[in-house]
């Protein structure tokens, strides 16, 4: 670790505390000269480090530069987040993961990127990813786990994400069956995720689960339609997140949750935030289109709805490529 990742570290761990030039300089093994070419080198890069004479450095509660480092002081995970590869532009997150994967990179992998050129969405759509703004980041998991609950991952993950938004922003986040996370009835979070099966084990061989997240405000940088279903944490809160401290907190989460996936412990959880329940919808199944009133979630994750005669269809995120509220 150089002399700049250190001392992002130290200050990340200081929790917004100033540290002396002198203490930092002790525990970093360098000199005070060092620590201060360190600093100006961090605040050249983009970070938002203060400087008061006699108390020393913090990192700005206003910091907005991604970092391995100050994600990894933040993290009580034991596998997740342990191998972090930062970029900061890519074309996909999931792409690149997919791509490592397969190759053989460990457990726990993540990418993150400050910005997406191609982010994807479920059913080929695309995942709008200004640099600055948001989280975009990719999940490698090899879990050892059947592959009837392989199918609960984006769920788990909705519920991970959903309690890292809520912890950073105070409010409740919605989920709207199966990826989408909602704030004030706009879409804030997208979860795409895509795995390998082992043909000859017919076992998970590894899945890659993709989480972007619009933190910052995003006013300006959609278009038309987007901006009337979708928005950031920062627009419909004021809060302004360090998507830092948000990146390791969906972490911390997601390995709780999966670590309990086949118990389906987060179930309880991910049915008291569902969005569509309760509401009439139109669902897209196959080349047809079906209304009918949402009224939960079964235990394998699927969408429950009733039909006008009072049938119950249970549908999986295989089948139904869009759900939306019926006007």
């Amino acid at each position: 670790m150089n002399v700049k990742e250190a001392l992002i570290k130290t200050l990340a761990e200081n929790n917004g505390e100033y540290i002396s030039g002198a203490a930092l300089a002790e525990q970093l093994g360098v000199s005070r000269n060092a620590v201060w070419k360190a600093v100006k080198a961090l605040e050249a890069e983009g970070y938002a480090i203060e400087s008061v004479t006699s108390k020393g450095y913090r990192m700005s509660a206003d910091n907005n530069r991604i970092s391995a480092g100050f994600i990894s002081s933040k993290l009580e995970t034991e596998s997740l987040g342990r191998n972090i590869i930062l970029f900061d532009e890519i074309d996909s997150t999931n792409n690149e993961a997919k791509k490592i994967a397969a190759a053989g990179e460990a457990h726990g992998t993540v990418v993150i990127a400050d910005r997406q050129t191609m982010g994807k969405g479920r059913m080929g759509r695309s995942f709008v990813s200004p640099a600055g703004t948001g989280v975009y980041m990719s999940v490698i998991i090899r879990p050892d786990i059947s592959v009837e609950s392989a199918g609960l991952i984006t769920s788990a993950a909705a519920v991970a994400a959903a309690e890292a938004v809520e912890k950073v922003c105070g409010q409740k986040i919605m989920i709207k069956w199966v990826n989408d996370l909602y704030l004030n009835d706009k879409k804030i979070c997208g979860i795409l995720t895509e795995a390998s099966m082992g043909l000859e084990m017919k076992a998970l061989d590894y899945a890659v689960i993709g989480i972007g997240i619009n933190v910052r405000s995003v006013r300006g940088m959609f278009d038309e339609e987007l901006s009337s279903r979708a928005s950031s944490i920062e627009d419909e809160t004021g809060v302004r997140p360090d998507r830092n401290v948000l990146c390791a907190e969906i972490l911390n989460r997601l390995e709780f949750w999966l670590s309990s996936i086949e118990r389906r412990d987060f179930l309880h959880e991910y049915r008291r935030r569902e969005y569509l329940t309760g509401k009439l919808i139109t669902a897209n199944v196959g080349n047809s289109s079906v209304v009918g009133s949402a009224v939960g979630i079964d235990n394998n994750a699927n969408l429950m709805i009733e039909l006008p005669g009072g049938e119950i269809k249970h549908l999986n995120s295989g089948e139904a490529n869009l759900c939306r509220v019926k006007k």
